[in-house]
């Protein structure tokens, strides 16, 4: 089962409009440089099943994919947010 992990992540907004995550900062506050985007698709969340911009990136040689999720209002702040699909981690009742 995948969850929603709301994460802080830096990116370059290009002139053509185009934006391109460069790090994101875990929760617990480590940072990944990302290598490379890959894709950058309007698709559903695998995991989630809900609709968002999907960047297939690399990061430390390994394909993953982060997802941007943007506010229904337009208008309204924030424009969106980042996430990825994290595991829930399973509790072992004694």
């Amino acid at each position: 089962m995948c969850r929603k992990q709301y994460i802080s992540v830096r990116a370059e907004f290009r002139s053509d409009g185009i934006m391109l995550p460069q790090s994101i900062f875990w929760t617990d506050g480590r940072k990944y440089a990302v290598d490379r985007v890959k894709k950058i698709i309007s698709a559903r969340s695998r995991k989630t099943d809900e609709r968002s911009d999907r960047y297939t990136v690399e990061i430390g040689g390994r394909e993953r994919d982060l997802f941007f999720e943007r506010n229904p209002e337009p208008y309204e702040r924030p424009l969106g947010r980042w996430y990825v699909e994290a595991r829930e981690q399973q509790r072992i009742s004694e």
